[in-house]
Order: structure tokens, then C-alpha cells, then sequence
């Protein structure tokens, strides 16, 4: 009789399962639940890029494409970053398209951490981080954000995580799942701390076309000195509504790219060949869509906040991406027992904060990349809940 306990890694069994996806799952057994637990665009893709999908396999262009991705998807992302974060990448040798953010997010990991390094993550954040970290054979060091910094890293607590051991610093923002974000001030703080050392920034840019009351986006990279020790993870999934189309990319020094790729060709190949002509299009054609989009988001988002606060629940109002991050210490349940609760009793699904790390006990994530019906009669499910709760 075969013992899997005993094929198994521990630090594979010992990582636990995505609360995000815990409570996505829960939502598709309990029927009439309204879910908004995932982050994932209610939008459709913009029709010129579907259109141009359509196209493509029409002509059959669907053999594969060089390890990097097709040389003009890679130049339509250099002139992008030019663009929106003031900085030149190589298109021929540093930026390599993936398979969604996610797959760029693990090759830099893997690529830079070895046994026992210590990579900094600021939490709350999204789920992958630290679990990457571990299966690297790394340790992932939380750094705690609060809700008086308005969920932002500081110096302060960055210096207080930094030893001999740290590799390197994941920067999370615009944030998934508070929305918190830095601006160039914060940025610069962090630059001074680190500037001496050999550490390397990991920043996760994602939500970074959803920034709001008119501040626009400040990369790492962008600040002086800081490109060559800094690796820009960014995609196609949030801005673009092409979360089915898993298409990211990683753009950095070369040295780095050099080994990220050797591990993309032995692992995926290449990504998908439809879709990253298609996200051609989308880089050059589709701003006006994606500028719809960000202020629809930005209407949805006061709408909630407001929300949240009018019922007694104290929510930060955030920055940036889509997502909420309301505290509900108040009714005296854990994030879990609230989140449970309330898809049981009003059939309506949010995710757990301590999902996103310890610190996030206390607070839910609301995504509100949702329809501002779907997104009202939540919240009048929420108002019932919580003044049911306090009788």
C-alpha cells in the first residue's frame, strides 16, 4: 500500500489551500448566492481584441512562438512601460511574456531564491506570495501594513524585517486587498532603505492602470537607480478584461531575464500564441476602452465605500484595483465566522482578510468588479445581516 504522506514534501502538505478560492467554491454550492469574492472584471474583452483572436485562428497561426513571446507583443510592451513608467526595457533581452502575472510572479522567485533566503512581503496581500516563497525552499517574512499608514509600506517597518538573509522585497501595489497605494513619496522612502544593499524588488504592478482621484501610477523601477534591482510583474487579466486569457509579462535586468527564461523554456515553452496577438492589439488600440473601465470602477468604488461606512463598518477608502477592505471587528466575529455567516444566512460571498495573511484578520475583501445592481443588492443583504447581528 503506496503512503503519499510519505511522497509528499512537507512544505508542500503544510501549505494551505486559497481561502479566496475556499469561499468561491462555497458561493457555486449555496444556490442564489451573489458572489463578490473574486477579482475578475465583469467586462467583457474589448471586441478589436476578441476581433482580432477570431482573426488569427482563421489564419491558423497557432504553433508556437519564441520562448520570450512574439518579438512584436514584446516591443508593444517596452513602448507601454516607456510609456506609463518613464523606463526602457530591451525587448529583444529583458521582458519575457508569461502565462498570466502569476507564472512571472513564480519564475522570479524561482530564478533569484535559494534554501533559507528571506523574501520580504508586505501583507495584507495576494495569496501567492509567500507560498511561492516556501516551495522555493526560501522563508517569507510578513511585514505588516496598518490601516492608520493607509495599508502602505513604510521605511520604518522595511528596515525592521531587512538581515543578512533578505534576497528580496515583494512590493504588492497597487494592493490586492486593500487597494492601498504608494506614491512617489512612499516609493522613495523604500528606495533610501535599500539603495546599500543587494536586494531586489519584486513589483507587482498589476492593478496598475487602476488608480483613482487622479494620482496616476509610480513604478519602482521608474525611480533613479532603483531599474536595476527591480523586476516588473505586469498583465493583461485586470486592465484589458482578459482574465481567460492568462497573459502577463516580466520586464527587468538582464542578468535576471536570462535565467527567468531559461526556466519559462523548460517549464511552459511559450504562452499562449492567440492570445498574445491579440493582446497586441489590445496595448495599442484599446486606452479609450480601458479608461471606461477605470471610471466605471471609480463610481463603483465611492458607491461601496459609503456603503460599508453608512452601515457602521469602517472601510478605508482605497486608492487603487477594485477591491474594499471593510473592518468588521465590531460585530465581535472572526473574518471567517463573518464571511460564513453571511453566505449562509443572506447568500452573499466575501473573503476572509487573514486569507491574505494574519494581519488581515479583522477586515473582509469586497472586489467590486461587479455590476452596480449586483453590487447594491449585496450591500442591502450586508445592511440586513449586520443589523440583525446587533439586535
Amino acid at each position: 500500500m503506496i503512503d503519499y504522506d510519505k511522497l509528499i514534501p512537507d512544505k508542500i502538505l503544510n501549505i494551505q489551500p486559497s481561502g479566496i478560492r475556499k469561499f468561491f467554491d462555497i458561493a457555486q454550492q449555496v444556490e442564489g448566492v451573489i458572489s463578490l469574492s473574486v477579482g475578475e472584471p465583469d467586462f467583457k474583452t474589448p471586441w478589436a481584441v476578441r476581433k482580432e483572436a477570431i482573426r488569427i485562428l482563421e489564419k491558423g497561426k497557432t504553433a508556437y512562438t519564441a520562448n520570450s513571446g512574439l518579438i512584436e507583443l514584446r516591443r508593444a510592451i517596452a513602448d507601454y512601460l516607456s510609456d506609463n513608467i518613464n523606463t526602457e526595457y530591451d525587448p529583444e533581452k529583458e521582458i519575457i511574456v508569461t502565462v498570466g502575472g502569476s507564472e512571472a510572479i513564480d519564475l522570479a522567485l524561482r530564478a533569484l531564491v535559494a534554501s533559507g533566503d528571506e523574501v520580504l512581503v508586505p501583507e495584507p496581500s495576494f495569496v501567492c506570495y509567500s507560498p511561492i516563497v516556501t516551495m522555493c525552499g526560501g522563508v517569507a517574512v510578513p511585514i505588516v501594513t496598518k490601516r492608520e499608514d493607509n495599508f502602505r509600506l513604510t521605511a520604518e517597518a522595511l528596515k525592521e524585517k531587512i538581515t543578512p538573509k533578505t534576497k528580496a522585497l515583494v512590493l504588492p501595489f497597487p494592493n490586492n486587498p486593500t487597494g492601498a497605494v504608494m506614491r512617489r513619496e512612499h516609493l522613495e522612502a523604500i528606495a533610501e532603505v535599500i539603495k546599500d544593499t543587494n536586494i531586489i524588488v519584486l513589483s507587482d504592478e498589476i492593478y496598475s492602470e487602476m488608480t483613482y482621484n487622479g494620482a496616476k501610477h509610480v513604478s519602482f523601477a521608474e525611480l533613479p537607480d532603483m531599474r536595476e534591482r527591480t523586476i516588473v510583474i505586469n498583465g493583461f487579466s485586470k486592465a484589458f478584461a482578459m482574465t481567460g486569457w492568462r497573459l502577463g509579462y516580466a520586464a527587468g535586468p538582464l542578468p535576471i531575464m536570462k535565467q527567468m527564461l531559461k526556466l519559462h523554456q523548460y517549464c511552459i515553452m511559450s504562452s499562449p500564441t492567440v492570445s498574445q496577438y491579440a493582446a497586441i492589439v489590445a496595448m495599442r488600440s484599446c486606452r479609450e476602452e480601458v479608461d471606461k473601465m477605470v471610471e466605471e470602477y471609480d463610481m463603483r468604488r465611492r458607491l461601496v465605500v459609503k456603503g460599508f461606512n453608512d452601515m457602521g463598518l469602517d472601510c478605508f477608502e482605497p486608492e487603487g484595483a477594485f477591491y474594499v477592505f471593510p473592518c468588521i471587528k465590531s460585530t465581535g466575529m472572526t473574518s471567517s465566522e463573518f464571511c460564513e455567516k453571511l453566505i449562509y444566512d443572506k447568500k452573499v460571498a466575501v473573503v476572509p482578510g487573514n486569507a491574505f495573511g494574519e494581519s488581515g484578520e479583522g477586515f473582509v475583501r469586497v472586489s467590486y468588479a461587479y455590476s452596480v445592481q449586483h453590487l447594491t443588492t449585496a450591500l442591502g443583504r450586508i445592511r440586513e445581516f449586520i443589523q440583525e447581528i446587533k439586535k
